[in-house]
């Protein structure tokens, strides 16, 4: 067993226990600033992992091959980093919201969640996928429900709590079938096994089990019919709760979905195209109509994000390397998009008794900072040039396109047509959103809104991260080609 591989996961966890700690002997008023500090040891060791030194730039497998470190990981594991640290910027502004329960603790669950995700981005097993998820869905049991005091957030965590317990004995049994019908759990074992043995590859008990896991990961990425939690719990959540959601658990649930079908069981996911097809369709449809009534922003947003999930399982569907790094482009440009959106909502929402669109009104009076920002993030969502949603909707339809060609999949034109539907319908909510900013009539409130020198620079990260990745791709793709690749080793 090479232990240096899981160091980088040692340090988040050892980090939040020290976090908690902290919380005994920090005065209160000043416990916003163990914020910081996480913030500051998680840059350290983002910057240890980008110059390829530490556990997470060395490649290898550790515990028996159930866990694997490659460019596949690494890739989710930066990501993975980079949301935590924008979400404690965010909990770091919503801490005056936090006062009934411990702010460290919450800080402190924040990096818990990380835990889980770093070691769902390294899963090689069913065992160890299990776990990481269970860590991270446990975790924000808390997380959603933590505002204790809040009928709706503790609403919210009890729909949470059900569903995700559900979808868990869902998977359980499925890892169960897997195991009984090919006694293995390991995902390159199990490759091998069904391509020595295709009759158990083609058994109604294993196909059953398989379908059972990709039931409990449907939950992760609220994908139809899996989605129903999803708008409930982003609009009841804490703010950076529901921020983490939206990036970290999503992604979490994406990594382990390739995984599972491109790893553990390609031979049977080449046989799986049209089901991949008609989920990801009917998801991005569902999500947009359902998007378009919402006067609540969050819950705009957690409709907005079935839609997305949608457009990621694009690069599912197309059974395709291409289609898969286009899904880690997207996943890359949608963390920056989605955090600078639920930033602003952050900073401008937090005295309003509610996040209602009318709350935005003004904005661009009260602070053109939050107005610009909101705005580049709703056009960046809704696909427009040449910011990072553009470029990543393009590639996953691309993609798509290409396998169409080659597989003359009828299946996969219709599918393109229901991506281009589904962002002519996105217009019309995201720019409400740009409509109430800049065109609402009588706004109650005018007075300026003040930000703090950490929000800015958050803010600003943001926004460069949008451009960049919109304007600048290249580096991203050849990042994303090589984790792709991981994938068919």
């Amino acid at each position: 067993m090479n232990s240096s591989l899981i160091m980088l996961e040692i340090s988040v966890i050892g980090l939040g226990l020290v976090l908690m700690l902290a919380d005994l002997f920090v005065p209160a008023e000043r416990r916003r600033f163990i914020g910081y500090a996480a913030i500051a040891a998680l840059g350290v060791l983002l910057v240890t992992s980008l110059s390829g030194n530490g556990s997470c730039g060395q490649f290898g497998t550790a515990f028996g091959g159930m866990f694997v470190n490659d460019a596949l990981s690494l890739f989710f594991k930066q990501l993975f980093i980079v949301a935590a640290i924008l979400v404690l910027f965010m909990a770091a502004e919503f801490s005056d919201k936090l006062a009934e329960g411990s702010v460290a603790e919450y800080y402190s669950l924040i990096l818990f969640a990380l835990a889980g995700m770093l070691f769902a981005a390294s899963s090689n097993d069913f065992t160890m996928l299990f776990v990481s998820i269970e860590l991270i869905t446990i975790t924000f049991y808390v997380l959603v429900s933590f505002q204790r005091s809040k009928l709706q957030s503790l609403e919210a965590g009890v729909k949470y709590l059900i569903l995700g317990a559900l979808s868990s004995s869902f998977m359980v049994f499925g890892i169960a079938l897997i195991w009984g019908t090919t006694g293995e759990l390991n995902f390159t074992k199990l490759a091998d096994f069904l391509v020595k043995n295709p009759d158990v590859a083609s058994s109604q008990i294993f196909l059953l089990g398989v379908l059972l896991v990709l039931v409990g990961l449907g939950f992760k990425i609220a994908a139809f019919p899996f989605q129903i939690w999803a708008p409930d719990v982003y609009q009841g959540a804490p703010t950076p709760t529901t921020a983490f959601l939206a990036i970290g658990s999503k992604a979490a649930g994406f990594v382990l979905l390739l995984r599972v079908l491109f790893t553990a069981v390609p031979s049977v996911t080449a046989h799986w195209a049209n089901l991949l097809i008609v989920i990801s369709a009917i998801t991005i449809l569902y999500g947009n109509l359902c998007a378009i009534p919402q006067r609540n922003l969050k819950r705009l947003l957690g409709y907005s994000s079935i839609a997305h999930a949608g457009y990621l399982l694009l690069g599912v569907a197309a059974l395709s390397a291409s289609g898969q790094s286009a899904l880690l482009y997207y996943l890359a440009g949608y963390v920056f998009t989605v955090m600078a959106a639920l930033f602003v909502i952050t900073l401008v929402m937090r005295q309003l008794p509610n996040e209602d669109i009318s709350g935005l009104a003004g904005l661009n009076q009260r602070s053109p900072l939050l107005a610009a920002t909101l705005t580049i993030a709703m056009v960046s969502l809704a696909g427009i040039p040449p910011l990072a949603g553009f470029f990543g909707k393009f590639l996953l339809l691309k993609a798509v396109i290409e396998t169409a060609h080659i597989t003359h999949n009828h299946g996969y034109y219709c599918l393109a047509f229901t991506v281009l539907a589904g962002v002519v319908i996105s217009l019309y909510y995201y720019f409400g959103v740009i409509r109430a900013i800049y065109w609402s009539k009588h706004p109650e409130d005018m007075s300026p809104i003040t930000l703090s020198s950490p929000a800015k620079f958050a803010i600003w990260a943001c926004l460069t991260g949008i451009f960049w990745i919109g304007l600048f791709p290249n580096t991203l793709l050849n990042i994303t080609d090589l984790a792709a690749a991981a994938l068919g080793k």
